[in-house]
């Protein structure tokens, strides 16, 4: 096999980057070394500038145009990969900055690890950027190439799911979650594709204009195309009245230095309290009959609320005139773990009505690699739970519980045997600060809301706090760094759509088939091989 061939024999494209990109840029990229590698790097940096709540999806066209010329133009596979790996280490580098906070609130253990955080992430992500970029290359230089490299792109996104507990953040599909009706419209294939089919459908696009102007036309067509896909959607299924409650949801806006150092638990659980008088009180009139429930958001509860049976009473006693209340808390199981809960609390008493455990932990923050030479996660970290699950109340429509970070796993939020009505997610984003952060995981919680077909309520400790409907059409929110109460009534669900029946199947095959004619190269040779070979 010739120096610097591929696997199976093919030979690399000769390092000519195109003229398009400009003098500049194609010399660079030419010249290899650290140049390019550094310019790989600020590409994917100007590439997170198309997720939530920037949203710049053109910044997409050029950052990609830049790394698949590169691709191109690299003597060897390995050379594709170093510049895949660079541009993914910028692009999640950049896009989890906000991971520096988390590290900041408990500055005065982990100070060496505040210019690590986002970068060390960055590092195990990257690789996800570095297969594509090798791989594609076994395809014919062009457009042939092109689609493998968003087929592939969207598959290895897609195995994020797999990496520790999970880290499927900031997928390329939500850069199309805009403000307003606008990203209402254009998120509304997710609920035939889901947000992995908008990654490809996203990768896909941002790669025309490099076929000239017949490029450029395409990627206007494909907007129009979508776009009129979304409005017909949304204008097509009009949303059922339901049976769902109103929901009263509770933001404390606790700072977690404060409860991490516990010295104001009573304090806070007093203002909870109060807050939950309060919005009772305003939303009771404005009823019509529907049954009402009060959320409050992960963790709130400062103790251990399964032991407290006086803290129930107190908490039911405020919220006397709901139906259930949803409490977000810790709690030690029968072996002694610790687990991330939410509970059901209904009755003048407080009974728990139902339990949910936290089954997706957070990587680094409740969950510990057993690969880190240091211990970051207090004591042996939380146990995990059995999975999503639905809840049954007295008088509220089926529900289905969600605890911070769960919301991100598309296709992965409801029990497909006993789908629920609509979706409660609690969360504590104060570890994030007033940051992207927040605003990412909100997207997805809408995102999540267009998949699935059914309306979500969401309650953040510190903001920031919304509802969605079953179009992810924003009804109402509670803003970041503030305290209060929202209460609003919630609509019905659709019907199950598309990708609520199939789930992530539908993106796994859609890129799948844009690989077939990178494959149509490669078949015809391996048939002819098989067919020497055969006795």
């Amino acid at each position: 096999m010739p120096a610097g061939a591929l696997p199976g024999g093919a030979l690399p494209v000769a390092p000519v980057p195109p003229v398009w990109l400009g003098n500049g840029l194609a010399r660079v990229i030419g010249a290899g070394g650290w140049r390019t590698d550094l310019l790989m790097l600020l590409a994917g940096a100007l590439a997170a500038l198309a997720f939530p709540p920037v949203d710049l999806f053109p910044i997409l066209i050029p950052c990609f145009a830049v790394l698949t010329a590169a691709i191109d133009a690299a003597s060897s596979w390995r050379g594709a990969a170093r510049r895949g790996f660079l541009f993914g280490l910028g692009l999640h580098t950049a896009g989890l900055y906000w991971l520096t906070d988390a590290i900041l609130v408990r500055a005065d253990t982990f100070w060496w690890l505040v210019p690590l955080a986002s970068p060390g992430c960055a590092l195990i992500l990257a690789p996800i950027a570095a297969f594509p970029a090798a791989l594609c290359r076994l395809a014919p230089a062009g457009w042939r190439r092109l689609l493998a490299f968003a087929g592939l792109w969207t598959l290895f996104d897609m195995a994020r799911v797999f990496i520790f507990s999970g880290f499927p953040w900031n997928p390329l599909g939500t850069t199309w979650e805009l403000p307003g009706r606008l990203g209402d419209v254009m998120i509304q294939p997710a609920a035939w594709i889901g947000v992995d089919g908008l990654t490809l459908c996203t990768v896909l696009l941002a790669l025309l204009p490099q076929a000239g102007r017949r490029g450029v036309l395409a990627l206007v067509a494909g907007l129009a195309v979508w776009g009129l896909a979304g409005w017909g959607r949304l204008a097509l299924t009009p949303l059922p009245a339901g049976r769902n409650p109103m929901v009263v949801l509770v933001q404390g806006n606790v700072p977690e230095t404060e409860k991490i150092g516990g010295r104001d638990n009573v304090a806070i659980f007093r203002r909870y309290l109060a807050l939950t008088r309060s919005g009772i009180a305003d939303a009771l009139p404005e009823t019509g009959g529907r049954p009402l429930v009060y959320v409050w958001p992960e963790t709130a509860f400062p103790g251990l609320l399964a032991e407290d049976d006086i803290a129930r009473r107190m908490i039911a006693r405020a919220g006397a005139g709901a139906a259930a209340g949803v409490i977000g808390t810790i709690r030690s199981d029968s072996e002694g773990r610790w687990r991330n809960s939410v509970m059901a609390v209904t009755g003048p008493d407080g009974r728990v009505a139902d339990l949910y455990d936290k089954s997706h932990l957070v990587p680094f923050g409740e969950y510990q690699p057993r690969f880190l030479p240091f211990h970051v996660v207090p004591g042996e970290g939380m146990a995990a739970g059995n999975g999503v699950q639905t809840w049954h109340l007295p008088d509220v429509a089926p529900v289905g519980p969600l605890i911070c970070y769960e919301v991100i796993f598309s296709g992965q939020v409801v029990d497909a045997k006993d789908r629920p009505d609509w979706l409660v997610n609690v969360t504590n984003d104060a570890w994030y600060g007033d940051s992207a952060g927040p605003r990412q995981h909100l997207a997805a919680v809408r995102m999540r809301a267009v998949e699935e077909g059914l309306p979500v309520a969401r309650a953040a400790n510190t903001g920031i706090s919304a509802v969605f409907d079953a179009h992810g059409h924003e009804l109402a929110r509670l803003g970041w760094n503030r305290q209060g109460v929202l209460a609003v009534s919630l609509g019905g669900a659709l019907p199950v759509t598309v990708f609520g029946r199939w789930g992530r199947w539908i993106p796994i095959l859609l890129a799948m088939m844009t690989l077939l004619p990178a494959l149509g190269k490669w078949l015809p040779g391996i048939g002819r091989r098989m067919a020497i070979r055969r006795p």
